[in-house]
């Protein structure tokens, strides 16, 4: 039996799983991926100790000391949770069942799908939701952005190095982006900028090749000759998997005191898929820490064992 099961391997996931494994907790995160939102992100500027760095750069160092610490990582997709009688869990991955003596949701939110045919059909044939992750792919290409967030903005600025053509579509007419990104991206000259404008479809023959746009006010259609799109329009709580357990907001994000408890003993939550009103990885990190420690002393108590947390300064490992 595992100590913890830590599910989602983001930066709230594998900041648990590190400190953890210094507490000698026998842990193993399991995640479909490794680095959750970090891999959509492109530069980050504001995480302490780096004047910038990328999210795929962040991630690999994230996860070499979580590796160099012994943690175990298993690349694939929870199911399902059981919570047994004793007050332990089981935890089904589509092949394996793991018991652990309490569990850690760190699973990030999800992107959020424009709904509109061809979207689902040509999903991964050039409809991708990581700019990071695929932008590459479509060098000399031209592709369009869809949002009008941060992450949106950003998404477009990386792909303006990269594309021959970028068009930004968002649906409104003013951004919710920082007005610096947003001065940036006005500033490319090989991107387009198409605002309060719909999608209407996304269409091609295994691949795509154009997508129609109808505008908001004169109903009028367009249509654009693309072979990306990237769909950056928000993310999504997906926490069904733990319904049952936790108390959630109207949003899906799973509601927690400042121990990272949810309503449930032994289940921790923490990083974006929280009710917490703020989304940055060092709030993730900061999470994850609490919860791993929480879920030690909780542990320690169910053992009748002293669970007094002090300071985590030094380099060792034993503590």
């Amino acid at each position: 039996m595992y100590d913890t099961i830590i599910i989602g391997a983001g930066a709230a996931g594998l900041t648990a799983a590190i400190y953890a494994i210094r507490r000698e907790m026998n842990i193993m995160v399991i995640s479909r991926d490794i680095g959750g939102q970090m891999l959509w992100t492109n530069e980050i500027e504001n995480y302490p100790g780096f004047s910038s760095i990328t999210g795929y750069e962040l991630i690999e160092k994230m996860k070499q000391q979580a590796l160099g610490f012994g943690v175990e990582i298993k690349e694939t997709e929870v199911k399902r949770i059981e919570h047994l009688g004793d007050g332990s869990f089981l935890v089904h991955t589509g092949r394996d069942t793991f018991s652990a003596r309490t569990v850690i949701v760190t699973m990030g939110l999800s992107p959020r799908r424009l709904a509109v045919p061809g979207e689902l059909e040509l999903s991964g044939k050039g409809v991708t939701y990581c700019a990071t992750c695929d932008g590459p792919f479509f060098k000399n290409k031209s592709v369009a952005v869809i949002g009008g967030g941060n992450s949106a903005l950003d998404a477009a600025e990386l792909m303006s190095k990269i594309a021959s053509q970028v068009y930004l579509v968002h649906r409104s007419r003013e951004f919710k982006a920082f007005e610096a990104l947003v001065q940036e991206v006005k500033s490319r000259k090989n991107i387009e900028i198409i605002l309060d404008s719909q999608i209407k479809e996304i269409s091609g023959d295994n691949k795509v090749e154009k997508m129609i746009l109808i505008n908001n006010d004169t109903k009028e259609e367009r249509e654009l000759s693309i072979e990306g799109v990237f769909v950056e329009i928000g993310r999504i709580a997906s926490t069904d998997l733990v319904a049952e357990f936790a108390e959630r907001n109207t949003q899906n994000k799973i509601i927690i005191n400042d121990r990272c408890e949810t309503k449930t003993p032994g289940l921790f939550a923490a990083g974006d898929v929280t009710n917490s009103e703020f989304k940055q990885i060092t709030i993730a990190t900061g999470q994850g820490t609490v919860a791993a420690l929480a879920a030690y002393q909780y542990i320690q108590q169910q053992k009748g064992l002293s669970a007094e947390i002090g300071q985590d300064y030094s380099t060792s490992l034993k503590k």
